[in-house]
């Protein structure tokens, strides 16, 4: 695509099958440069595309080893990486780990077969971790076709089977209740702090949260979320030390109607190595709740600081979980 043309819903469709990814993407073309149409897929897959929209991505892709005829080229070359090895009684062992593998969580197994994994491997993770890995696999696979498609190779006919209704399911339907939060479209927030600015050829900070209300199963908005970094070069933070004077706040934010807090650290390519802390004020928003706030302790290495680190909250008034997403 030498010259900035209009993307038309049908061309992003090609690349990604959600419905809404695609007319986000072609309202907000043309776009002067690949890097530039990478940027704003990487935005609207993650910012604008709720949980339905990543399911209705996933439910057009065929399962690993299908050999329907109509199942794409661009299928056909994704996953010619993952079987050139394959055997039958391989062959066959993967189709029956995609059918409990989608029998568990609702949707096709993801993978961007650029690289290797197993649906086997992924298969003990919870649901709400399983959808974030689904969803960061297809935006590895959006990012190679949009690549494609701005080749100058001939392009591919859609196939109208490409992008087949979802059929609703129990698997299905759980992980939209526990995750309708992670990519909902942002609502106006009042309480919502000044956003903290950055230059960086990142599209967001390289660490951010969400609240997630298990006991209602809802996003926990107005929560108060506080980042801060140690700075006490003399010795790191530990369980032993109880001092806490060497911590320094890098951002303040409050959570808005999704669950999401603002932007807490500056966009950067680089974040810097070092102990973060984040912290949660949950006492205003559960009063009668055992805990009064929360407060995760977590590590970036030298070897990480080109990474994203999304450190969630899922609470409820008397316990509560965190992991590293994506």
């Amino acid at each position: 695509m030498a010259t900035p043309t209009p993307l038309s819903v049908e061309d992003v469709l090609r690349v990604n099958g959600s419905r809404r990814f695609a007319a986000a993407m072609a309202a907000a073309s043309p776009f002067a440069s690949l890097a530039d149409a990478l940027l704003a897929a990487r935005r609207i897959w993650l910012n604008e595309v709720d949980v339905n929209g990543w399911l209705e991505a996933f439910a057009a892709h065929p399962a690993i080893g299908t050999t329907s005829p109509s199942v794409s080229k661009w299928s056909k070359e994704e996953q010619s990486a993952a079987l050139s090895t394959a055997t039958d009684s391989t062959a066959q062992e993967l189709a029956e780990w995609n059918a409990r593998y989608r029998e568990k969580f609702g949707f096709v197994f993801m993978i961007c077969a650029s690289g290797r994994s197993a649906p086997e491997r992924r298969y003990t993770n919870r649901p709400i971790v399983e959808l974030e890995n689904a969803a960061q696999e297809e935006l590895k696979i959006t990012e190679l076709r949009l690549a494609k498609l701005f080749s100058s190779e001939p392009t591919v006919p859609s196939h109208p089977t490409e992008h087949p209704t979802i059929q609703s399911d129990k698997a299905a339907d759980r992980i939209r209740i526990i995750g309708a939060h992670l990519g909902a479209l942002p609502q106006p927030c009042a309480n919502k702090a000044p956003e903290i600015t950055g230059s960086s050829n990142r599209s967001r900070p390289p660490i951010t949260t969400h609240v997630l209300d298990v006991a209602r199963g809802s996003p926990a908005s107005g929560i108060e979320v506080h980042l801060e970094m140690w700075k006490d070069i003399s010795a790191p933070p530990s369980f032993n030390k109880k001092d806490f004077n060497g911590w320094a706040t890098l951002g303040t934010s409050v959570t808005n109607n999704d669950g999401r807090s603002g932007q807490l650290t500056d966009i950067v390519d680089n974040i810097a190595p070092g102990f973060y802390r984040m912290s949660f004020n949950t006492s205003k928003y559960a009063p009668a709740g055992f805990f009064p706030y929360v407060s995760i302790i977590f590590e970036i290495k030298e070897n990480q600081t080109a990474e994203h680190f999304h450190v969630p909250l899922l609470h409820s008034p008397f316990s509560f979980t965190t992991y590293r997403g994506s």
